[in-house]
């Protein structure tokens, strides 16, 4: 380090010219000593202490609507920290809770008038849903969806929940995507097949004019879609909507621990979602972008909604990739809803915070998309 004393010579003592001679070095001995205290004392800072909060209790905000309020008062599902150990306990699993949407999803469809037909497209299974109702700014625009599940549950028509809202609430054609999944297919069969899925649909409407959609894993997997379609130089979509996505699956993020217990639907961290998507990366690294999204490049990202809940456990990742889209330069909108813990924006048809998101989501892409 190099202190420089600019003092003019011209018509100096003798005494004067002494006085700098010893001033110079010593106001740099006196500096590289600030300097280096100041690192001792940086390298000796204990890390931070972790807070202590007291054990209490949580009210159900009386800021949500009645149908939310019962929805976040519910206990937590009964299987969130039930581990299966074998792949048949695993499928076991997912079957039973695939068959428990079922049982909903006639009556889900007939409210919002939404009729579903099974297709494959390029060999990868996948549901066309269509509206009643199509407006005519809509009908040259196509949806493709990737559902949820911690990247091992919904399969076939247990997946389509969240299409249906959209297609219905949105006014959209939606294709689903019935991904092959783990135990048997991990990592990258899911991206694979939606990528299969994403280059037909390429031909059935202008990429501007079709958007991706998806929560939890689904928003992982629509933002690692992206990801793969800039590194294969594919063309982008118009607009993408990650709902509360698993964006990094090294569990970063102060939510992940604020929001533990609190959170209703995933509950907790290293619980089942989390063991059901170590199954999916099955041994990799976590922090490769194509698992957690939020670790990519997002320069040249298409514009993005995100949206998520006051108690998500997954609202810290859904917030680090809003910033990160933005210090990209990218468009992106981020909506919260109070109390809301993971996905529960499509949960109930007759919440009005329901049909608000899906109705926030679609004037996003209407405002994005070609038509």
């Amino acid at each position: 380090m190099r202190i420089y004393l600019e003092l003019p010579r011209r018509n100096l003592s003798a005494v004067h010219l002494s006085l700098c001679s010893w001033l110079v070095p010593h106001l740099a001995c006196v500096a590289a000593a600030i300097v280096l205290s100041a690192s001792y004392t940086v390298a000796q800072t204990p890390a931070p202490e972790p807070r202590e909060v007291p054990a209490k209790t949580v009210p159900v905000p009386d800021t949500v609507s009645p149908q939310m309020q019962k929805l976040i008062a519910a206990p937590l599902p009964p299987t969130w920290n039930v581990i299966p150990k074998t792949a048949e306990e695993w499928k076991a699993q997912v079957d039973a809770s695939a068959a428990a949407i079922m049982r909903g999803l006639p009556a889900l469809r007939k409210e919002l008038r939404v009729k579903v037909e099974s297709i494959i497209i390029d060999g990868v299974k996948a549901y066309m849903l269509t509206p009643e109702i199509i407006p005519p700014e809509n009908r040259n625009r196509l949806l493709v969806h990737v559902h949820g599940g911690c990247f091992v549950r919904f399969p076939g028509e247990s997946g389509t929940v969240e299409a249906v809202y959209m297609a219905g609430f949105g006014h959209f054609k939606v294709i689903s995507v019935d991904y092959r999944m783990p135990p048997d297919h991990p990592y990258p069969a899911a991206l694979d097949d939606a990528m299969t899925v994403w280059k037909a649909a390429t031909k059935m409407a202008p990429p501007k004019n079709i958007a991706i959609f998806g929560s939890s894993a689904g928003g992982n997997l629509t933002l690692a879609m992206i990801l793969r379609a800039k590194q294969d130089s594919l063309p982008l979509p118009g607009a993408i909507a990650p709902g509360t996505p698993m964006s990094d699956l090294t569990n970063a993020g102060d939510s992940f621990r604020a929001n533990a217990m609190l959170d209703n639907v995933l509950v907790a961290p290293d619980a089942n979602c989390d063991k059901g998507a170590a199954l999916y990366v099955h041994g990799r690294d976590l922090k490769d972008p194509m698992l957690s999204p939020v670790y990519g490049d997002m320069r040249g990202f298409p514009p993005v909604i995100l949206t998520t809940g006051t108690r998500d456990l997954l609202l810290s990742s859904t917030v680090r990739v809003h910033r990160k889209l933005r210090e990209a330069g990218v468009e992106a909108v981020l909506q919260v809803f109070e109390g809301q813990s993971h996905g529960q924006y499509f949960r109930d048809v007759s919440a009005p915070e329901t049909k608000e998101a899906f109705s926030e989501i679609a004037r996003f892409f209407d405002k994005h998309l070609g038509k």
